[in-house]
């Protein structure tokens, strides 16, 4: 075995390890309470390490072959469900763009699958399988790397401390994503080779292992206060507007109210003068009198 081989094995055997200090401390502090998904995540690496790596050492190939496709078809859908984790928790004060967003990355799983599985059908591959799990892969790191730019950008609107162990999470994940993008770019123009992308996909992968390592020995941060508090309060209310509109007022309702005023107003008048008739004068106005006591012309 050469030297990048000697390189690549230490890295791959060195991650397991840190995972599993990672899964440890969580554990330890009760986080993976609030992270569950990203736990499994760790255990599930962990538990595929174990599976796979006595095939690649000893053999046959095609079971290590199948047994590493469906290990990157379980971390992908792990994957995009600590996206989702990371989302509630960033946006948890805020209950609906929490729903909002829920919606939205269930629409997002469905379109990707479906993606993965068009671009996988329409090309002659001998494996279309293979390439179905390598466009989901990809997907994936879109949206994590997309998350991670998200975070940095709207982080103060938000009240999203740099601190909190959500944002480690999604800096480690948008820093190998982003990365992993990069290299496979590269080598599909010709100007990376297959061996140097291998390794540095490994050392950063190691390296985001060494984030959330990181994140989670440090003490949790609380939630800063947002630099434009009543700007995100008005994205939670319009959107709240939007799935509870108030009935607008028309012109139709409006007469119906006019009409029916004013049919029980004179149902009042009418009531009233049945109960309080007018009465009779006893003594005729003066007028009347002195028109009677006058002589008429012959």
């Amino acid at each position: 075995m050469t030297l990048n081989g000697h390189t690549i094995v230490f890295l791959w055997c060195a991650q397991p390890i840190l995972q599993s200090v990672v899964a440890v401390i969580l554990w330890r502090r009760k986080l993976h309470r609030q992270f569950p998904a990203f736990f499994l995540f760790l255990l599930a690496q962990i538990a595929n390490f174990a599976v796979i790596f006595p095939f690649w050492l000893l053999g046959p190939y095609g079971l290590f072959f199948w047994l590493f496709w469906l290990g990157e078809a379980v971390n992908a859908v792990l994957g995009f469900k600590v996206i989702h984790e990371i989302f509630l928790d960033v946006f948890r004060p805020y209950h609906t763009l929490k729903d909002l967003g829920t919606l939205v990355f269930k629409w997002a799983g469905v379109v990707m699958l479906l993606v993965a599985v068009v671009v996988a059908f329409s090309n002659s591959l001998e494996n279309p399988l293979v390439h179905a799990l390598t466009t989901l892969h990809r997907s994936v790191r879109i949206v994590q790397l997309g998350l991670i730019l998200f975070l940095f950008l709207f982080s103060r609107f938000l009240g999203v401390s740099r601190k909190q162990i959500s944002f480690g999470i999604s800096l480690g994940f948008g820093l190998f994503a982003g990365v992993e993008l990069a290299m496979y770019a590269l080598h599909s123009g010709g100007f990376v080779k297959q061996g140097i992308v291998n390794r540095i996909n490994m050392a950063t992968y190691s390296l985001a292992i060494l984030i959330w390592l990181g994140y989670a020995l440090s003490r949790k941060a609380v939630r800063e206060v947002a630099v434009n508090h009543l700007q995100t309060e008005r994205w939670e209310q319009g959107l709240a507007d939007l799935q509870h509109p108030v009935p607008s007022d028309s012109l139709i309702p409006m007469f119906e109210t006019m009409v029916e005023r004013a049919f029980s107003r004179n149902s009042d008048l009418e009531l009233a003068e049945n109960h309080f008739p007018l009465k009779r004068p006893v003594n005729p106005p003066k007028a009347h009198s002195a028109a009677a006591g006058s002589k008429t012309p012959l």
